[in-house]
């Protein structure tokens, strides 16, 4: 249940109701009507701006609206006050019992809670960490993972159909550069002396193992020794398979799954791209043209090109985009068209694209084809994830003895954990840099955000475990503390977090709509920090904890704790992270 949309269901029947009656006109565009949590808990519980968005086609001043409207909502059965503020704010106060039956909600969903149909089974195609498969994962790439798959957790828990794919950059020179690099590898397994890596090459001691592997295949061994042009694409298929095989190994370890590969190289061979340049042909979007110089390029050192130009300054683009190379080949981008081409037509209308900072300038351009493609019907959400810098105890982490220029993902995973790492990478907005200190992540302090969190859902099963105790008998799941009287719940506190605990399903509508997996980690805080402060109070004060002589306030605490538990498991759950029940 969605208290603020719920109350928004409200406030247009009222204003049907006053239509009907005749007091306000009809036809009212009411979409603009926001519920919201007021800024400051003083105010009240639901705020609303229908009054101020309504005023002016109402024929009447917002407060004289807000005045109308406020008084027919106070006679909700709820409500305990509907007070008009500022130009025409409306803020309601609701009543104790109305949250009490916020908390049975809780028990009675389970980690359900906060699940929707929001998305009606609409297909979403989310992509994400489309490494290049030339090495093992770096802690980069984490970044990118975590959020794509909050992202795509998000979206199914509030009823969107979504396919979690990964765009294998198999095509063009660094594959060949890694076929020759896993080469020198296979001669060196073979007893060969490969002398020092050529620059450009792939000197990283995780191709070791793939060098050693292709020299074991018999199928091989002749066409290692014999010209690059027999043994390059062999190899190249080879070394993709094994890098691939890598790559889908170190997502597991972070808990991360695709639904679907999808290989740059069969888009090509296959046609697709010529596929996608004659459909932009057919809209008359392609025309031969040369490009001005790049910024800051003397013109004594640009040369003119004539180049097959697609029109993406006519879909907001800063420039036109060359489709072809100078040698007739295409272009990344052209590439990129053919793949986003291709999800549109297998159902994903609406795309989300992950991508790492460094892919910044490359966003308008990737817009311009997808609405230029799709005739404005497609729908494309590109996420930048901002660097992320390794530290250990404040100091930059130096780079990896394996992969010989950068830390490898699984380096890190093996070191802190992955529900470390989920976490972490979503504690702040994918489009701010974020600092990942090995030793402050591991720390059982409250500034650790992963271990604030995960000690209140340990706490609450502390709770249970000493009530069955102290209790042998009382039934302590969801469903059954549900039916409890939760009467004696009456403390301010206990009531905050019950309303902490009913905007969750708020919290994962607008994350979800937003793609912001970020949002999740905040509430999981602030939830956290609402039920220690509760805990603590129990600590000076013994009337207040969860486990008294009086059964019946022990049973209606039990199912607040049950419920907070509960909720913070579903938010857990969002970011792939799992609950614990003790610390260790």
């Amino acid at each position: 249940m969605n208290v603020f949309n719920d109350f928004k269901s409200e406030i247009l029947k009222v204003l049907e109701d006053l239509q009907d009656e005749g007091l306000l006109p009809s036809g009212l565009d009411c979409a603009a009507i926001a519920c919201t949590p007021p800024k400051e808990a003083v105010h009240g519980d639901i705020s609303t701006n229908a009054a101020l968005v309504l005023a002016r086609s109402a024929g009447s001043s917002p407060r004289d609206l807000a005045d109308l409207l406020a008084e027919r909502l106070a006679a909700h059965s709820s409500v305990t006050e509907a007070l008009v503020a500022g130009p025409g704010f409306i803020n309601l106060r609701l009543d104790r019992k109305f949250w009490l039956g916020r908390l049975r909600d809780v028990l009675e969903a389970g980690i359900g809670y906060g699940d929707s149909e929001l998305g009606q089974g609409r297909s979403v195609n989310v992509e994400f960490v489309s490494a290049n498969p030339t090495g093992p994962l770096h802690v980069g790439h984490a970044r990118g993972a975590v959020v794509g798959d909050g992202v795509a957790a998000l979206l199914e828990k509030v009823g969107y159909a979504v396919t979690r794919e990964f765009y294998i950059n198999d095509a063009g020179a660094q594959v060949d550069q890694l076929a020759r690099s896993v080469h020198r590898r296979a001669l060196e397994a073979l007893g060969g002396d490969i002398g020092p890596f050529p620059e450009g090459l792939y000197p990283g001691e995780y191709l070791k193992q793939v060098g050693s592997d292709l020299a074991a295949q018999e199928d091989m061994l002749l066409a290692l020794e014999g010209p690059e042009e027999e043994w390059l694409p062999k190899v190249r298929a080879f070394a993709i398979a094994a890098m691939m095989e890598l790559i889908k190994d170190d997502l597991k370890a972070l808990g991360v799954a695709h639904d679907r590969f999808s290989s740059e190289n069969a888009l090509v061979d296959g046609g697709s791209v010529d596929e996608a340049f004659a459909l932009l042909e057919e809209k008359g979007l392609i025309y031969t043209g040369t490009l001005a110089p790049p910024r800051g390029m003397k013109p004594d050192d640009w040369e003119e090109r004539p180049q097959a130009l697609f029109k993406s300054t006519q879909f907001g683009d800063d420039v036109d985009r060359p489709l072809r190379k100078l040698d007739g080949s295409w272009t990344y981008f052209a590439t990129d068209i053919a793949y986003h081409l291709d999800k549109y037509r297998r159902g994903g209308t609406t795309m989300i694209d992950v991508w790492g900072a460094d892919h910044g300038g490359y966003v308008k351009r990737m817009g311009a084809a997808v609405a230029a493609l799709t005739e404005g019907e497609g729908v494309l959400d590109v996420k930048l994830c901002q660097l992320v810098n390794l530290l250990d105890a404040g100091a930059p982490v130096k780079m990896s003895k394996r992969a010989g220029t950068f830390v490898t993902l699984r380096e890190v995973v093996d070191q802190v954990g992955k529900d470390v790492i989920r976490f972490i990478m979503v504690t702040r907005s994918n489009d701010a840099a974020l600092d990942f200190d090995l030793k402050a992540v591991t720390e059982q302090t409250r500034d650790n955000p992963v271990f604030y969190v995960q000690y209140a859902h340990a706490r609450a099963c502390s709770v249970f475990r000493n009530a069955a105790q102290q209790f042998p008998g009382m039934e302590l799941d969801g469903p059954a503390l549900a039916k409890a009287g939760l009467d004696p719940l009456r403390a301010d506190e206990e009531i905050a977090l019950i309303k902490l605990m009913a905007a969750w399903p708020r919290i994962v509508e607008g994350a979800a709509l937003a793609h912001e997996p970020h949002r999740v980690a905040t509430y999981l805080q602030d939830l956290a920090a609402a039920f220690h402060g509760l805990w603590n109070k129990g600590n000076s004060d013994a009337d207040a904890r969860f486990l008294v002589d009086d059964e019946a306030v022990t049973r209606a605490r039990l199912a607040l704790v049950r419920g907070l538990a509960l909720v913070i498991a579903s938010g857990l759950a969002v970011l792939g992270v799992e609950p614990v029940e003790e610390m260790r």
